[in-house]
């Protein structure tokens, strides 16, 4: 198991929000598996570069293996799925493959804490299902309780993550 990446959530948030974050993180869309990529990883930054939503971000851990490597913190920004998945296609080294469809992204998984989500709490938030860039294939709401995650449809962006209300929050992706 890594490490996460706490030197990059401190430089980027406010003391006050730092003890109430989840450090977890992601790697990017087409990220292969995690021994190999750490071998191929340039840590050259073209992800980093062509990112539009700027979630890809230089891990700044002390371990030497992972400095410099790309990671996405949802807590901070997540990918959006965007528009000929770029990162993917800029990757010199092969540490990420090419992607040419957002069904083929797995970065983690959303996982929903039912105890914690607001709908569970009669509240009517529909914000991680209005935000999801994949819809209703990853996550829904089927009545009044905490959103459902579809298992095959949920890519792990984290942008369920971001956009969620509440500290802790209710949903949180888990990295493949």
């Amino acid at each position: 198991m890594l490490e996460p990446v706490a030197e990059l959530v401190e430089t980027r948030l406010p003391a006050v929000e730092r003890s109430a974050v989840t450090r977890s993180w992601l790697r990017p869309p087409g990220a292969i598996d995690e021994p190999t990529f750490l071998d191929k990883c340039y840590r050259c930054g073209a992800c980093v570069d062509v990112c539009p939503a700027k979630a890809i971000l230089p891990s700044r851990a002390a371990d030497a293996r992972l400095a410099g490597t790309p990671v996405i913190d949802p807590n901070l920004a997540a990918c959006v799925v965007c528009e000929g998945l770029q990162c993917t296609q800029v990757c010199p080294s092969g540490a990420l493959t090419p992607l040419h469809d957002p069904g083929e992204i797995r970065m983690g998984l959303a996982v929903v804490n039912a105890g914690v989500c607001v709908r569970s709490h009669g509240e009517n938030c529909t914000i991680c299902v209005d935000k999801c860039p994949i819809g209703a294939a990853a996550i829904r709401i089927d009545g009044s309780g905490p959103p459902l995650v579809v298992e095959p449809g949920c890519v792990g962006c984290g942008v369920c993550q971001l956009y969620c209300p509440t500290l802790p929050k209710a949903i949180v992706v888990r990295p493949s």
